[in-house]
């Protein structure tokens, strides 16, 4: 009787545990496709700038029970991040994270979010402002027409800020006559207020700062920072200038996406929300580390809402007609400016 039992009792939770794989297996599935696998190229290593990259590959293998791989490739495996476009174009591989800043001339209208003292306010007004410029007619037609691609989402890098060694700049005047390390429109806005500009590679930056060869250095605001170690040799940093960012988004190749199934384009659309909300988590956690740990070591430089206003209309304006300027007669670049000072305004 007791033989009789146990058997029934087995027999049953095996049958339930059958039943258990069975089921999570369907709830994993929930995507049915073909096995496909994407390669995206990615410089440097897993940090907060690839958390969203991580949330893409992490959900596609989820939701499609493996079907779906995407393989993150770091440290510039698949070729150097100054040839991501090229490479992108050449199918070999079909994705990669682009910064517009690393590839002059190539794509002008997208230096539009690279422009300096833009008002953008916080992650999701900047969320906005670069997908809307994503789907302007203008950036999509060049990124088709030159590449063959498309921005899948923003990396939503930080707004910049500098830390640097010996006197501390705390008033617009004290910028004149330093060497800082800045890229794109931040390099234009501190040319601006005086600066010489060294545009040195973010792995140069640490001897460099180091050695005296810069007194300051921009890096998006603070993680970038400390993944580069210079909070290790600074003595001040910037809390509030805000000079602007670059924009370095997941760009895809059109012939890679076309390719892919109908239900894998909606899922990886559809995951970015999640994508995004990994980038802001993984962003906060650095700054809830280092900015504390930095107001015990080092000056804090904080400016006024008068010198912001001051640093914004020296460095920002010139700017941007230089740019509209040297883009009016490829597109319209003054109407572009104007959209994304409209959809920021509207998004703040």
């Amino acid at each position: 009787m007791r033989k009789t039992m146990l058997v029934t009792t087995v027999v049953a939770l095996s049958a339930f545990a059958w039943t258990t794989i069975a089921v999570n297996t369907v709830e994993a599935q929930e995507v049915k496709g073909p096995k496909v696998s994407w390669k995206i190229n990615v410089w440097g290593k897993k940090r907060a700038f690839t958390a969203d990259l991580e949330k893409f590959a992490e959900v596609a293998n989820k939701k499609t029970n493996g079907n779906f791989k995407i393989k993150i490739f770091y440290g510039d495996q698949l070729g150097g991040k100054k040839q991501n476009l090229d490479n992108l174009k050449s199918g070999v591989f079909d994705a990669a994270k682009v910064c517009w800043a690393y590839h002059p001339g190539k794509v002008q209208s997208m230096m539009v979010l690279n422009l300096p003292f833009l008002p953008v306010t916080n992650f999701d007004v900047q969320r906005k402002v670069a997908e809307a410029v994503y789907k302007h007619d203008i950036t999509k037609n060049e990124m088709k027409s030159k590449w063959n691609v498309f921005v899948l989402s923003s990396t939503q890098l930080p707004q910049y800020e500098f830390l640097g060694r010996g006197d501390a700049p705390t008033t617009i005047k004290a910028w004149d006559g330093l060497t800082v390390r800045a890229l794109g429109g931040l390099a234009d806005a501190m040319r601006q207020l005086g600066a010489s500009i060294s545009t040195m590679t973010a792995t140069e930056v640490y001897q460099a700062i180091d050695r005296g060869a810069v007194n300051a250095v921009s890096f998006p605001f603070s993680y970038a920072h400390s993944a580069y170690k210079i909070d290790e040799v600074a003595d001040w940093f910037t809390i509030n200038l805000a000079p602007g960012t670059n924009d370095c988004p997941n760009v895809v190749s059109l012939k890679s996406w076309d390719a892919l199934p109908e239900q894998y384009q909606k899922l990886l659309v559809d995951t970015k929300d999640e994508a995004y909300e990994a980038l802001r988590a993984a962003y906060s956690a650095k700054d809830k580390i280092n900015i504390p740990k930095w107001k015990t070591k080092l000056k804090m430089v904080k400016y006024t809402d008068e010198e912001l206003s001051g640093f914004r209309k020296v460095g920002g304006q010139p700017v941007y007609d230089k740019w509209i300027a040297a883009n009016k007669d490829k597109f319209d670049a003054k109407g572009l400016l104007d959209f994304v000072m409209k959809t920021a305004k509207a998004g703040s």
